[in-house]
């Protein structure tokens, strides 16, 4: 008895994955509020949860299909972690350092602009 192929066999049935536009390691600015971070990691689509993305005003939500980045973040008054999709990122071009005291856990150095990671066992 011969096992059926279950796999599919076209890869357009799907929706392409695009590529993230910005690097770990990079310094970025909201589009829209006044925060900016550090990535320290990137989701390729969507994955939070629907009651996170449901608590943002339809008007301003963004699309699922697009990347997602993890930020150590800072304002005027604190630092905490931030999830932002691609659309609401800019390059931040101050080359100045995220004050996140987190930063050293997932970096050694800021280097021109861009923060160089350690070195980190994967789990």
């Amino acid at each position: 008895m011969e096992i059926e192929n279950k796999l599919p066999t076209r890869l357009s049935n799907y929706p392409p994955i695009r590529e993230a536009k910005f690097a770990i390691g990079q310094v970025v600015k909201h589009r829209i509020y006044p925060f900016r971070g550090v990535i320290f990691d990137v989701d390729p689509v969507f994955a939070n949860t629907e009651e996170w993305l449901s608590s943002i005003p339809e008007e301003v939500r963004p699309r699922r299909d697009q990347p997602f980045y993890h930020l150590l973040a800072e304002n005027a008054q604190t630092t905490y972690v931030a999830y932002v999709s691609e659309q609401n990122l800019l390059p931040d071009e101050t080359g100045k350092p995220v004050s996140h005291p987190q930063v050293p856990q997932f970096f050694k150095e800021l280097k021109r602009g861009q923060y160089v990671s350690r070195e980190r066992a994967m789990h």
